[in-house]
């Protein structure tokens, strides 16, 4: 009796379903990936100190420029070092245990393993000092942290959401001394939006939403 299959028929159907189990584990992945490379929206995210930018910053008036020091002249806006936080807590809350990370840090030199709430994938460029410099406000993208006693994401931060704000950037412009402030600001009158799009020397919406812009 003839085989069903020849030989290199056989070989053929092999390699195709081959092929197709390899294309569901990339497809697999990449869902898995999707799902883990932003985190949730309003979940907040465990940090080995509690801090709660609540208290330091809405409670007791902190500046985010007094942890965050590179936000105005660098891509990246810096995290606090320990000796940042011993600024305060050297005097203050010393024997507290749940400051004992500090300490630690402190005494060994080992920065503290803060979580990044705000990640974006590795072929994404952001620069901080080119936004807020620019008059976009900390709270456009983080939202009131102010409110937060542990910290959490208010924007999904995926392109869309990006590129929404770079097709139309007016509505999102603050002046210059309001960019730190966390106060909810009325949206500015159309002619105060012109007067602040004409100082702020935006570029143009086709280099603004060009994809060299966020990808290089």
């Amino acid at each position: 009796m003839d085989p069903v299959f020849r030989r290199r028929a056989e070989l053929g159907v092999k390699l195709a379903f081959l092929a197709l189990g390899a294309l569901l584990a990339v497809a697999f992945g990449l869902m898995v990936w999707r799902d883990h490379s932003y985190q949730p929206v309003g979940e907040p995210v465990a940090q080995p100190i509690p801090f709660s930018h609540k208290h330091h910053v809405g409670d007791d008036g902190l500046d985010c420029r007094y942890c965050h020091t590179t936000v105005e002249r660098s891509a990246f806006a810096g995290l606090p070092s320990s000796g940042i936080c011993l600024s305060c807590h050297s005097q203050l809350y010393t024997d507290q245990g749940v400051l004992q990370p500090l300490r630690e840090s402190a005494a060994s030199g080992r920065p503290i393993a803060w979580q990044r709430v705000h990640q974006l994938p590795d072929f994404v460029f952001f620069d901080h000092s080119v936004h807020v410099n620019k008059g976009v406000a900390c709270v456009e993208c983080h939202g009131r942290v102010d409110q937060m006693p542990l910290t959490w994401r208010v924007a999904p931060l995926q392109m869309q959401w990006c590129l929404g704000c770079h097709r139309n950037p007016g509505p999102h412009l603050h002046p210059k001394e309001q960019v730190f402030s966390m106060q909810a600001a009325a949206p500015p009158a159309p002619q105060e939006l012109q007067r602040l799009e004409r100082l702020m020397q935006l570029p143009d919406t086709r280099r603004l939403t060009d994809c060299s812009t966020c990808h290089r």
